[in-house]
């Protein structure tokens, strides 16, 4: 699937990384920039995602097959109602949270094959590939300790979330052109910082309001 004329970036990584803030923040300058931008997140950018993400992260027990179907099904109507139609109009998609996260905690934390896995994320989404990921990394300790509460998936085990981390890391590795890997410990100024240098320069790829 080609993505015309519209600018799409990803962010991922751990829980507690600061992904909601430096989502916030690329989008403010961008906007600033005369840049149409369309914030969103996954799962829980459509009404159907919004139903979706109370049932897995809130429900009772769903099996990890279930679990990564049912993600695979946000993404599946997220980009065809939302990604897909916003890029075609040539503005800038900025996700929390796209197919990255399916495979780091469906294929990698639960025990699942992860080529499985990513065959049904890769389907649900036409393949469709953010221009931009930026992998906020935290070790889990520090970005789970930010929470009070947790829902079902961040109340998984250290070792569980270990494993996430690990199977992000390893996605960026594989494919340094598409990835930014920053400290997630680092101020949130530096961060936005780097951020920004990073998709200067994919700019042009997006058209101006």
């Amino acid at each position: 699937m080609t993505r015309r004329d519209g600018l799409f970036i990803a962010f991922e990584g751990g829980d507690g990384a600061g992904k909601s803030t430096q989502v916030r923040l690329l989008a403010q300058a961008l906007r600033a920039c005369g840049r149409d931008v369309v914030v969103t997140r996954q799962p829980g950018g459509t009404e159907l995602g919004a139903a979706i993400r109370d049932l897995v992260l809130h429900g009772d027990h769903v099996s990890p097959r279930a679990e990564a179907l049912l993600f695979a099904a946000d993404k599946a109507h997220h980009v065809d109602q939302l990604v897909r139609p916003a890029l075609d109009r040539g503005e800038v998609v900025i996700t929390d949270r796209y197919v990255d996260s399916m495979l780091a905690y469906q294929g990698a934390g639960r025990p699942l094959e992860l080529a499985e896995v990513e065959h049904v994320a890769r389907w649900a989404t036409h393949d469709l590939r953010p221009h931009l990921t930026v992998v906020l990394d935290l070790e889990p300790d520090h970005g789970l300790g930010r929470f009070a509460e947790r829902d079902r998936i961040e109340g998984e085990s250290v070792e569980f979330h270990e494993r996430v981390r690990r199977a992000y890391l390893d996605l960026a590795a594989r494919d340094p052109e598409h990835y930014l890997v920053l400290d997630a410990r680092l101020p949130v100024n530096v961060v936005a910082s780097a951020v920004q240098a990073a998709v200067q320069p994919l700019l042009g790829q997006a058209k101006k309001s």
